[in-house]
Formats: C-alpha cells, structure tokens, sequence
C-alpha cells in the first residue's frame, strides 16, 4: 500500500470515477469510491533467476513454453554433444528418456508433450529427426538436407514444424527451408538471406526468422506467410546464437555472443517492429530457450557465459497496477 508521503506537494483532481487510460505516476481522488489513487506502469518487462536445469550445457534446443518445457541435447563441458533432456513443470525440472542420437546445434518445435527435434552436429552435422509423444523419442523421416549449427525453427507440435537457414557440410550457410507434415520433410521456399545461428518463432504457415550470422552478425527480419518470405523491420542489435521464443506477431530474442561479457539485452517484436525490453540477469549465448509463448513470457536455460551454465531465467510482461493510498 503507497502512502501519503508518496504524493505530497502533488496536484490532485477530483473524478467521479477512474480515468479509462491512466499515465504512468498520474494521481485522483474517486469521489465515488471516496478513496485517493494512483496508476504505476513499468514499461520493460524483466527477467527473475529460475530453477536451475540439473546439468550444465549450451547450444542446444528447447520446446513448450514458461510453465510446461522441454530442454533437448546440447553440449556439456569440454563441448560434447550430449542426448540429454529434461523436462520442465512449472516448478522443477525431471530428467526424462533422451535422445536416440546426441546433437547439439540443433532445431526442436513442438510442446513439452509433443515434440520435434532435427538437424544438429555431433562428430558431423546429421539430418535425422526424432519425435517425442511425451514419453519417449522416436526416430522418424529425415530432413532432406542436412545441417547444423543453430539453423532457425518453428511449429506448434510433433506433427507440423518449419526448420530453415543454418549450415550444411563442409561449412555453407544456407537459404532452405523445410516443413514438417507429420511423416515427411518438403523444400518450400527459401530465405532471403542465408545465415547460421538465427532464431525463429510460429508456426508452420506464419512464421519469423531473425538474427544470424552471415558470417558477421544480422539484424535481418524475415516473415513466412505459408508459402514464402518477406523481409520486415530489422532486430534494433545484429546477433546470433540467442534464445528465441514466442509467435508470428510476438516473440522475443535474447543474449547472444560478445567480448565477455556476452549479450544479456533483450528485444521484443509486436508483429511489426523490435523494442529494447529488459536485460537477463547473466548475459549468455547457445540458450536452450522454451520456444512457445509470446513476449509476454519466456524460459531461458543454460548456455554459455564464462563456461557452460545451468542458470535459468524467467521473462515477465511489462506491468501496469491502479494503487489505492493511505492517509497513514
């Protein structure tokens, strides 16, 4: 509760009732409800430390969202590519069946029931890809061009995803663009801008493509409407390997490499355009992120700060609250 010495010395108007669009530290006295009140707004939203993941590892995937998560691969100190996962349920995290193959730098879509992961390096790039009903992985159709190293995606479930963009051997970056049906891979049309390390988020017919590396880092914005893409309003910082999440119209992309220490900034697209939003708490690259949700809300796991990590962070809105004072 604020109290009077918040607001003295401030001018204070009488209404019958609340203002319908308050400012951020506007003042009144609701003669109705014969109270005195105030409107707070914090116009960032914010990051708070999580639950740690049980082990430490960078550069892989992620699916679900804030409160329901899977974490897939990776690698672990000193870089192996790993195939473990765990899942996440609001409140802990449980080591569940692994992978039938180890990978990180790969691409994963879906829930944390119902899930896809694809692509990625171990020793080598790979272009095989598993699907996950909630209990167990099971390997399915390939991609039909292997790659790796953090190429974009998206996709709601096991049964629809996109994969696009990354690497394929010996070391080209590239345009391609697959969709998921739930059987097999289709080449549908490619990217404007080839690069490696970008971020994606949506679903299989509106999707965004952000970010990247070319090899010197973009701020390229590309939309897919379901049958091809169109270049939008660039990302306000160029970066790869950051955390992604969220949708066509909101999503959000996080950390990513530089001089130590590594990239903790935030930015948040409204369908149209980024805006700087608030920091993680330890800047980080190779975030194995949640990849639903919106830019309302987002789970950051693990990644790479001085050394692999097993921090978590969780992303919650910009707030706005009416406060009633007292005269105490």
């Amino acid at each position: 509760m604020t109290t009077y010495k918040d607001i003295r010395g401030t001018h204070i108007v009488t209404v019958a009732s609340d203002p319908p669009a308050p400012v951020n530290g506007q003042v009144w006295y609701n003669s109705t409800d014969k109270v005195m009140k105030g409107f707070t707004s914090n116009p960032v939203g914010s990051w708070s430390t999580g639950v740690n993941i049980n082990t430490a590892r960078g550069v892989g995937e992620g699916a679900g969202n804030k409160t329901a998560a899977l974490v897939i691969g990776g690698k672990t100190p000193p870089g192996s590519a790993v195939a473990l996962v765990e899942s996440w349920d609001g409140s802990s995290w449980t080591e569940v069946n692994d992978l039938n193959t180890e990978r990180g730098e790969a691409g994963a879509a879906g829930t944390s029931t119902s899930a896809l992961a694809f692509g990625g390096k171990n020793t080598d790039m790979i272009g095989n890809t598993e699907s996950w009903a909630g209990s167990s992985w099971t390997e399915v159709n390939d991609l039909n061009t292997t790659r790796g190293v953090s190429g974009g995606n998206a996709g709601a479930n096991n049964t629809s995803a996109l994969a696009f963009g990354g690497r394929t051997p010996p070391n080209t970056r590239v345009t391609n663009t697959e969709s998921w049906n739930g059987s097999s891979w289709t080449e549908v049309n490619d990217l404007n801008t080839a690069r490696t390390g970008l971020g994606g988020a949506g679903i299989v017919t509106a999707a965004l493509a952000y970010g990247g590396g070319l090899p010197a880092n973009t701020a390229v914005t590309e939309s897919w409407n379901g049958s091809s893409w169109t270049e939008v309003n660039d990302l306000n910082t160029a970066r790869d390997e950051g955390g992604a999440n969220g949708e066509y119209t909101s999503a959000l992309w996080y950390g990513g490499p530089s001089s130590t220490p590594h990239l903790g900034n935030t930015e948040s697209w409204n369908g149209t355009s980024w805006s700087e939003t608030g920091d993680l708490s330890t800047g980080r690259y190779g975030i194995l992120p949640a990849a639903q949700g919106s830019n309302t809300g987002a789970l950051a796991a693990g990644g790479y700060s001085t050394a692999y990590i097993a921090n978590t962070e969780e992303f919650t809105a910009p707030t706005t609250s009416t406060v009633t004072f007292t005269t105490s």
